[in-house]
């Protein structure tokens, strides 16, 4: 057994630094474990303009704020998977890669990871035009054409709300048809301003500082064109 701490917050996102800030701030022994980058997620938002008090500034930045404040009240941050936690005793235990840590109590933020398309081009463009969350960075997108790519519900949610945004709305779906019955798709559907193309993939996105090109597959003749 390596130290004991009184929290282990399991995850270095927004909410975990959160966490951290008051409980170290009041007085209380903090390790936070994150296995990739401590920020998080919201790390690769280009531009945050709805955090309470903060009028623009980036994830990055945000979040190294975050970090920063925990660590000057005494939080202490260790990079590593938490392999398992042993929580049936008063006494927890957090297995790592880097070890064994015991504590108190242990505070759970382990946050989000995107399902990632899989085009070419995809983490290039992360946070500079490939977004994941359509109330978070939708408008960043206004006046433009908006590539959605699903056919499921969280595609048909995600695709409704950008039409708010979108100059123009192309839905891109593998199969034939949206995979939900639902009021929903006849909505998107009926949308003037949305191009729905069926049994279509996008095979890479293209640009500099943003992307200036989206080029698609026809599944069914393995065409492709750019738009």
């Amino acid at each position: 057994m390596e130290k004991f701490y009184d929290a282990i917050v399991v995850g270095g996102g927004p909410a975990g630094l959160s966490a951290a800030i008051y409980m170290a701030r009041a007085r209380f022994r903090v390790l936070v474990i994150e296995k990739e980058k401590v920020g998080g997620q919201i790390t690769i938002t280009a531009e945050v303009v709805n955090y309470p008090g903060i009028f623009s500034t980036n994830g990055e930045k945000l979040t190294a704020e975050m970090a920063r404040q925990a660590r000057a009240f005494g939080a202490e941050f260790l990079n590593a998977e938490v392999t398992g936690m042993d929580v049936d005793d008063d006494y927890k235990v957090v297995h790592t890669s880097n070890g064994d840590f015991k504590t108190l109590g242990i505070i759970f933020a382990g946050g989000a990871h995107p399902r990632l398309a899989g085009f070419k081009g995809e983490n290039d463009f992360r946070g500079h035009g490939v977004a994941y969350c359509a109330t978070c960075d939708g408008e960043f997108f206004t006046g433009k054409t908006i590539f959605v790519v699903g056919g499921g519900y969280a595609a048909v949610e995600e695709g409704l709300f950008l039409t708010k945004y979108a100059k123009n709305l192309i839905v891109v779906v593998r199969g034939n048809d949206f995979s939900i019955e639902s009021a929903a798709v006849e909505e998107l559907k009926d949308n003037k301003n949305t191009n729905i193309l069926y049994h279509t993939q996008i095979e890479e996105v293209k640009g500099d500082s943003a992307i200036r090109k989206v080029v698609l597959k026809d599944r069914q003749t393995g065409e492709e064109n750019s738009i």
